[in-house]
């Protein structure tokens, strides 16, 4: 795009376009090509690198010095708003991708109280997200959900300012297609999954922990609770559900390796992020807002750490 610019503004310099019209149609389409590359590069991969513009070529014979080149300039100031006619050609060029840009814009709720990210549990947006999750998941499988766990990693947003609540924070917040999946575990694998989660999200459980000498969150003891925040026994041979996302369980390796251990497991067919969105969306249907949830599912036994670090 960058030689696009440079391409143009040498054929304005030397004459070729010399009426505001075509100026204004060369602008909007320069506009255009910008939001093109933003909007079509895949969300959840590595886009292709853009390249720098290559150096013009000097016509200047190899020796011979060459001075600055005087340009007749002339400017004129041009108020770009709804009174410029739209361009038929750049309309339909960008057409396609006008609906899904006003759709990010919508209102899907309202968040009463901001949610951050922090070292613990993914904070505030974590409590969010696996709540969201334990509830969905609840509503397609029709029976209880034991646990939800959401690596902080995949949450790529640091914070969501209370008041509106728009499909854009979700999209910005979980950009990946990642599908919810449900495992079931003994009690036994649920013992042990719970030990390695202090530094995701999650929800089900309550975890005390300690910080180390490396300030990073180490597990000292947990407990099942119910959906009142009352603690529940686990029966060590009884299976139960947790929620979590495709790409843990694909690892196969680290600390949720567990999952390969899985007595089944059960794919949603619904991302993570639909799964959120249908949350919001049914929660202001039914009149209540998003409030921010800081409850004790994460208790600190001592000291603060001697550095913080957000997850990434």
């Amino acid at each position: 795009m960058c030689c696009v610019v440079r391409h143009t503004m040498q054929a304005l310099l030397s004459g070729q376009m010399l009426n505001m019209q075509s100026l204004n149609r060369i602008t909007r389409a320069l506009v255009c090509t910008a939001a093109l590359t933003l909007f079509v590069a895949p969300v959840f991969g590595q886009g292709t690198a853009i390249e720098p513009c290559q150096a013009t070529p000097n016509s200047a014979k190899p020796g011979i010095a060459t001075g600055p080149v005087k340009v007749g300039e002339k400017t004129r100031r041009l108020l770009v708003d709804s009174s410029v006619p739209d361009d038929p050609d750049v309309a339909k060029l960008i057409a396609p991708y006008t609906a899904r840009v006003v759709e990010l814009s919508k209102v899907i709720g309202r968040l009463e109280g901001d949610l951050t990210k922090t070292p613990v549990g993914a904070g505030s947006l974590g409590n969010f997200v696996t709540e969201a999750m334990k509830a969905e998941a609840k509503a397609k499988l029709g029976k209880p959900v034991t646990l939800a766990i959401m690596n902080a990693g995949g949450l790529r947003k640091n914070a969501i300012a209370a008041g509106e609540l728009r499909a854009s924070d979700v999209f910005e917040l979980l950009p990946f297609e990642n599908t919810l999946v449900a495992l079931e575990l003994t009690g036994v694998q649920l013992a042990k999954l719970i030990q390695v989660v202090t530094r995701d999200a999650q929800s089900g459980a309550r975890i005390q922990f300690k910080w180390n000498e490396q300030s990073r969150p180490q597990f000292l003891s947990g407990a099942f609770i119910d959906e009142t925040g009352k603690e529940i026994e686990i029966d060590p041979q009884k299976l139960y559900t947790v929620i979590t996302i495709d790409y843990l369980v694909r690892l196969g390796s680290g600390n949720y390796a567990i999952f390969q251990e899985a007595k089944s497991t059960t794919p949603l067919d619904i991302t993570i992020r639909e799964a959120i969105m249908n949350y919001v969306k049914s929660e202001t249907a039914a009149g209540r807002p998003i409030r921010k949830i800081v409850d004790d599912r994460f208790v600190q036994i001592g000291p603060d750490p001697k550095t913080t670090e957000i997850p990434k």
